[in-house]
């Protein structure tokens, strides 16, 4: 048999909702579990949102080697490396006692995961690039799915039989993805090179002269924060708006789930709308729509609006990460594309990292609408930024360009 590339999408499909899954089943109710299993009771909110970004500094730093030795090795067996750590570093989350060694526990993560950043870049350099945004279109729906029965699968366990084993669990489902990536991933148009590998300070260099890359980068930084400034304190904030303390893990699961559902329905087609009206054009509605989501958070007080709202702000929102993936093709050569998303995957973490820091701090110092409100002028500036002549290059029209070429201004 041949090799199909739809085949190839709808098995990273499956390995990549595993992963998203192992993640949404458990790492929603950190701060429970950090509070009822490991005894944090002061200053959780800090303790959470370092706890979730020191992963992401570790994946962060380590991220342009691992995208040297793809584009010299292939995609493939980096996928496989790191579904099998990532599969140990639950299990290690399984038996910690206490919050010094869970912090080693994600910093093993952060060094040598990266399934789903593996799956989504064999996504976009195994694809005819005619099909490259539907394809990170229907990607991103694996973790959009994920995040719809993840929490609520993870909230109906934590509540009868704790947060612990839910750790266990998800590192069955990412020992699963593993097996999945290993006997049907395939990665034919991949070529080994013989040629000496490139250091991770070539790469930075080369990167830095491509300015569209590293205005994406930017871009990307940015976005991820903003997610991660109020994705931690969603659990928390259901509490301040009148959850019991005992339903407090199956409404917040309930709330992650309206963003996943919203993705699942509206990534598809914004990926096929960004290849026919510009992926720039995609980008500009989901940021607007993003930023004016944040700020009608600070008009509901209850569960159900609250719910709405994010489930309306995930439609819109859906369009942003397939609009900067398949910008990155557009803008980068085939043979540094592997090193390329790994520099989408350090800025993504980055800014997981910074995101639950700067949340906390602010939470922590004003409000949690503050930062809702902080978040939504954010990325209203982003959008707008997208208006000025430096970005200009997002606004192109798909039709207009067959084949990838990078720029140089």
């Amino acid at each position: 048999m041949g090799f199909s590339w739809k085949r190839n999408l709808f098995v990273l499909w499956i390995g990549t909702f595993l992963v998203g899954t192992a993640y949404s089943v458990s790492m929603p109710f950190m701060p429970i579990f950090l509070q009822e299993d490991l005894g944090v009771t002061n200053h959780l909110e800090a303790w959470t949102g370092c706890i979730l970004a020191v992963t992401f500094l570790a994946s962060s730093l380590i991220a342009p080697f691992w995208g040297s030795l793809a584009d010299k090795y292939g995609r493939r067996p980096m996928m496989l490396r790191a579904g099998i750590c990532l599969s140990l570093a639950y299990f290690l989350y399984f038996l910690v006692q206490n919050p010094y060694e869970l912090i080693l526990a994600r910093i093993l993560e952060g060094l040598l995961a990266g399934y789903i950043p593996s799956a989504i870049t064999l996504v976009a350099t195994q694809t005819p690039e005619k099909h490259t945004g539907y394809a990170l279109g229907i990607i991103s729906t694996a973790t959009a799915a994920s995040s719809i029965l993840g929490p609520l699968a993870g909230g109906v366990i934590s509540h009868w039989i704790g947060t612990r084993p839910t750790f266990f669990i998800a590192g069955v489902m990412v020992f699963n993805a593993f097996l999945i990536a290993f006997f049907w991933v395939k990665e034919p148009l991949f070529k080994k090179s013989d040629a000496k590998r490139s250091s991770v300070l070539q790469d930075l260099k080369e990167a830095a002269a491509n300015r569209n890359l590293v205005r994406i980068l930017l871009l990307i930084f940015i976005t991820s924060t903003s997610i991660m400034l109020v994705e931690p304190l969603l659990t928390i904030y259901v509490l301040k708006l009148g959850a019991d303390q005992s339903s407090a893990s199956l409404h917040s699961g309930i709330i992650f789930s309206a963003v996943g559902i919203a993705t699942l329905i509206a990534a598809p087609r914004w990926g096929s709308i960004g290849g026919r009206i510009g992926y720039g054009k995609v980008l500009f509605i989901g940021l607007l729509g993003g930023g004016i989501g944040n700020l009608l958070q600070l008009a509901f007080s209850h569960l159900l609006g609250f719910g709405l709202l994010r489930f309306g702000y995930g439609l819109f929102f859906a369009g942003v990460f397939p609009a900067l993936n398949a910008s990155i093709v557009r803008n980068t050569d085939p043979d540094f594309r592997g090193r390329a998303f790994s520099l989408n995957q350090m800025a993504n973490q980055l800014g997981i990292m910074v995101g639950p820091i700067v949340g906390g701090i602010l939470a922590a110092q004003f409000s949690i609408p503050i930062v809702f409100m902080i978040n939504g002028l954010l990325l209203l500036m982003v959008a707008l930024l997208l208006r000025t002549p430096n970005f200009s290059f997002f606004h192109f029209r798909a039709h207009q360009q067959t084949e990838s070429t990078p720029s140089e201004g």
